[in-house]
């Protein structure tokens, strides 16, 4: 048997194991979980508003990236205040951090929101420091 009808016939094979179209789609669905579907959303909307993954910034770039909040903390650094959080775009975690701010209305964990500056690396993480933010609207959650 020759190499190209061995690889044409694994071509076939593989098209009979795995369904395409909406079928496909469908058994996707119902065989990933809760949590891969989320990051699944998160990364179509990101990619859907015209932003960067996380995972693609790089230390001193500047981004404009979009998620969902997991965490909000005040965390003081070099004894003035801090609200921290972590953003998540279904590819990677962002802290995002704003200096000198005890909270801000609609910074809550859960929210979505579009964070732009300029990305710095911290102890092995991804930060973006008093970042220009923009809440994305309750009704699309």
């Amino acid at each position: 048997m020759s190499a190209v009808s061995r690889s044409e016939k694994a071509g076939k094979a593989g098209k009979a194991a795995k369904p395409s179209g909406r079928f496909r789609r469908m058994l996707d669905r119902l065989s990933s979980s809760q949590e891969d579907l989320e990051s699944q959303e998160l990364r179509e909307d990101a990619q859907a508003t015209g932003c960067t993954r996380i995972s693609e910034c790089s230390d001193r770039q500047i981004v404009k990236v979009a998620g969902t909040l997991r965490t909000v903390t005040l965390r003081p650094r070099a004894g003035v205040p801090a609200l921290e959080a972590e953003l998540f775009d279904g590819t990677e975690p962002l802290d995002v951090v704003w200096l000198g701010r005890r909270s801000i209305v609609g910074i809550e964990p859960g929210r979505r929101i579009i964070a732009s500056g300029r990305v710095a690396m911290s102890h092995g993480r991804r930060v973006l420091f008093n970042p220009t933010y923009e809440l994305r609207p309750l009704g699309k959650e």
